[in-house]
């Protein structure tokens, strides 16, 4: 009988398992705490939910949930440095109540306690600072040991003492993290006046995750199967900035951090983007990267027919199997399941596939829809 790990590492080296792998639990797969709390009601379970991603409020499914939904895959992630005094603050501004907390890089995200969806940035420390300032800005210690105690025990139980595949959680964000703490709005303006001002802040966040993943690796290299990584490059029409300033400035240094880790493991590199990146789908194998996700189907240009026929032969898609814009919260549980019918047909042939909606699962999904996704996901996969 094949393993879930087995199953997972078959589609991963484009051969075809028993069925397609199904994902869910990471920070790009995961599940809202809304949806999360209607689908365990429908299911009738009684349990508290433990957030495991608090920017995007996502819950952490239950080893119950997970295996009725056929869940192929287990995450395992470092936390954060025990040295720096983090937390939510509840705060009165503005006639509400909010939540704020402010990261290791100085980034504040606030969510409001009537609307509790998410965290959104608040306050980015780079914001008006001079060239000078933002050079000589305070970075935590990527390889802070307390950073990884006990990563490599949680990671051998799930490899040594379950049948799932090991997928890390979130790392290695170089480009993003810039615009955190610069301000959307002002690095895309530094861009085109003064592209030194993203050099300066995107070296730091590379020798952050450079520091990182020597302490990370050192740990769990053996161990895990998957790395996730990644930085959206588009929106959904296409790129978010020119392609050329992509591939000035933040490609050699996301190529520079992929090969690092490819020294090291032996591990699938999973990059996360979202939106319309055909255009980069060369530039991102160039880098060395084995997986895409979140496969965003709605985008211009990502028909899954085309992905597969044209990059389907060196990148596994790990994700696209619903879209989550426009169909798993509308539609009825047949519509669903006839959407997810049809894109595992299109990405499964050959392996190279491994399910999941586009991205994570809002607060907004009926309980029947998410039930009606995994279980097509389930019957449909098979070859």
């Amino acid at each position: 009988m094949t393993t879930s790990r087995e199953r997972v590492l078959a589609a991963l080296d484009h051969r075809e398992p028993d069925r397609v792998p199904i994902d869910l639990g990471g920070n790009q797969t995961g599940i809202h705490k809304g949806a999360y709390r209607k689908l365990i009601d429908r299911l009738g379970l009684d349990e508290e939910i433990v957030i495991m991603d608090l920017v995007q409020q996502l819950a952490q499914p239950s080893e119950r949930v997970l295996e009725r939904l056929h869940v192929d895959t287990r995450y395992v992630a470092a936390g954060g440095a025990k040295s720096f005094a983090g937390g939510v603050v509840r705060r009165e501004r503005g006639g509400r109540v909010w939540h704020d907390f402010t990261d290791e890089f100085g980034v504040t995200w606030s969510m409001p306690d009537d609307e509790p969806f998410y965290f959104d940035i608040s306050h980015s420390p780079l914001a008006g600072l001079s060239f000078d300032e933002i050079r000589q800005y305070p970075f935590p210690k990527g390889d802070d040991p307390t950073r990884f105690e006990g990563l490599r025990d949680r990671a051998l139980r799930l490899r040594n003492e379950t049948p799932y595949a090991v997928v890390s959680g979130i790392s290695g964000v170089v480009y993003e993290i810039c615009w955190y703490m610069r301000g959307l709005e002002n690095l895309f303006i530094d861009m085109m006046t003064q592209p030194q001002v993203l050099e300066a802040i995107i070296d730091r966040t590379l020798g952050f995750w450079l520091d990182w993943f020597r302490l990370f690796l050192d740990e769990a290299a053996d161990v895990v199967d998957v790395i996730m990584i990644g930085d959206d490059l588009a929106g959904q029409n296409g790129p978010l900035f020119a392609p050329r300033l992509y591939r000035q400035i933040i490609k050699p240094r996301q190529k520079r951090l992929v090969r690092y880790i490819r020294s090291r493991t032996k591990a699938k590199i999973w990059y996360h983007t979202c939106g319309s990146v055909m255009e980069y789908l060369p530039d991102l194998l160039d880098n060395g990267i084995d997986i895409l996700n979140p496969v965003q189907i709605s985008a211009k240009g990502m028909d899954p027919a085309r992905l597969k026929a044209e990059f389907g032969d060196r990148l596994v898609f790990w994700g696209g199997g619903i879209d989550t814009q426009h169909v798993l919260p509308r539609a009825s549980p047949q519509e669903v399941r006839e959407h997810v019918r049809r894109n595992i047909e299109a990405f499964k042939p050959g392996g190279g596939y491994v399910f999941n909606n586009v991205h994570n699962i809002q607060g907004d999904v009926p309980p029947e829809n998410v039930l009606a996704m995994f279980d097509a996901a389930y019957e449909f996969g098979k070859y």
